[in-house]
């Protein structure tokens, strides 16, 4: 963007900066290269508006990383061989860094005034894109208003995707968060499921993680989703948002109580409740309004219109759709499997953006019913392989007892289901036994140990 920008009128507008800031932190890097290590986490050098201060800046990181001393004779040589500068003038120039910075005590304070120039910058910059998207006309307004709002999403959370990372700033984050999870264990695990067994397997759900869980009509998808829900907001403290495109917001939240309470879900249906339930639903209840859990019911939502409201949640720890085959994709067409697609699709770049797990449940196509064992596979997943190649985690529920036509009827349901990890980009796949109590709509962990496929 140029240094002056003139608008409609005869108003003159400069570009903002602080060059007297990007000097005086130069110069207190020169003057105490520890401090360096104060303020890497928050100025980079595409932060800075002097193209010759974000070279020198970079030539500081440079000696930094390989553990070289950071002073003028150093630097100089440095800017040299980058071809920078030619010695004479490098010399005059870094020397009066130094002389006019008066000490490193305000490096805190000149990194911060730096980082905010730079941020004025990025919303002047993205002000501009956006502008010229809308006067063009050639994209959908839908799609003009997403990208500006995860623009200023990712200038808000001081993220930049305008540019290339390079590999040294990439292996900075890595390294740091290596040593991070060698000091904590338990750093290494992603958002637990609750389940052990599952865990196991998944290490948890990983960050930007889609999380696929599949099974046919009536298997407990839904309860599954919702029992991890519970866990996570009861874990974590963090805000775990469900959209529920199937249910109301209090058929979902008469799941819960069912499952948090252990009272039957008849019961909480017809109303028949004893004294004893009612304890227990009080409580349950208790326990549930503690928690973050936002729930949002609105029928036939696009992804554009969850990531709206998605991006307004502070400290969001998981998204839990259901399911799938009913959201509505921003692109119309006559087949299926392309909208479906875009969707799965669509949900993966919201899981990236937003940095949290999204779980989605989705109907598998009837052909399980027809195989003598009666296991889903990924050929099972309904109206587009898509979702198998976006999804992160693929799992699939499974209850043999659902297939038998000589149950009892008056017979209490409580039998075995199993979680059929199919695909699992971060580490393993197998089975883990679960117990399912259908009359609470509650799975719970039975065994210790999981099966490998």
């Amino acid at each position: 963007m140029d240094d002056i920008m003139r608008t409609d009128g005869d108003l003159v507008r400069k570009m903002p900066c602080s060059l007297a800031s990007e000097r005086a932190l130069l110069g207190s890097i020169l003057i105490d290269p520890a401090s360096i290590t104060d303020i890497l986490s928050t100025v980079g050098a595409d932060d800075f508006y002097i193209a010759e201060h974000k070279q020198i800046f970079l030539a500081m990181r440079e000696l930094f990383d390989a553990s070289q001393e950071i002073d003028p004779v150093t630097l100089i040589d440095t800017l040299v061989h980058k071809g920078v500068y030619e010695k004479a003038g490098g010399e005059d120039y870094v020397r009066s860094l130094l002389e006019a910075t008066p000490s490193a005590m305000n490096i805190a304070d000149y990194a911060r005034i730096v980082k905010e120039e730079s941020t004025r910058r990025r919303i002047i910059a993205a002000c501009s894109e956006i502008s010229d998207m809308t006067y063009g006309e050639q994209e959908g307004v839908s799609h003009i208003l997403d990208y500006a709002q995860s623009q200023f999403t990712e200038i808000a959370q001081g993220r930049d995707s305008r540019s290339f990372r390079h590999i040294r700033d990439v292996l900075r984050n890595f390294l740091d968060n290596l040593h991070r999870l060698s000091a904590d264990k338990d750093a290494a695990s992603g958002t637990p499921t609750g389940f052990s067994g599952v865990d196991r397997l998944l290490v948890g759900m990983g960050e930007a993680d889609l999380v696929l869980i599949g099974a046919r009509p009536g298997m407990g998808k839904t309860s599954f989703a919702m029992n991890i829900a519970t866990n996570v907001a009861m874990s974590t403290g963090k805000k775990v948002c469900i959209f529920s495109l199937e249910m109301s917001g209090e058929q979902l939240v008469s799941r819960m109580i069912a499952s948090e309470a252990l009272v039957d879900s008849y019961s909480l249906r017809s109303g028949q409740i004893n004294d004893d339930d009612w304890k227990k639903i009080a409580d349950a209840a208790m326990r549930l309004s503690n928690t973050d859990l936002l729930i949002d019911d609105t029928s036939g939502i696009t992804v554009t219109s969850m990531k709206a409201k998605l991006r307004r949640v502070e400290n969001l720890g998981l998204v839990v759709i259901d399911y799938l085959q009913l959201m509505e994709s921003e692109r119309r067409s006559d087949n299926r499997a392309l909208e479906v697609g875009d969707i799965s699709r669509g949900l993966k770049l919201m899981a990236k953006e937003l940095r949290v797990p999204v779980i989605c449940c989705a109907q598998l196509s009837r052909g399980p019913e027809s195989r003598t064992d009666k296991r889903p596979q990924l050929s099972d997943l309904r109206d587009s392989g898509a979702i198998e190649q976006d999804a992160d985690v693929v799992m699939f529920l499974y209850r043999d007892e659902y297939y038998k036509t000589d149950r009892d009827p008056n017979q209490k349901e409580g039998n075995v289901a199993e979680v059929i990890i199919q695909k699992n980009r971060h580490g393993s796949t197998g089975n883990v036994k679960m117990g399912w109590i259908g009359t609470y709509t509650k799975f719970r962990t039975i065994d210790n140990e999981h099966e490998e496929p």
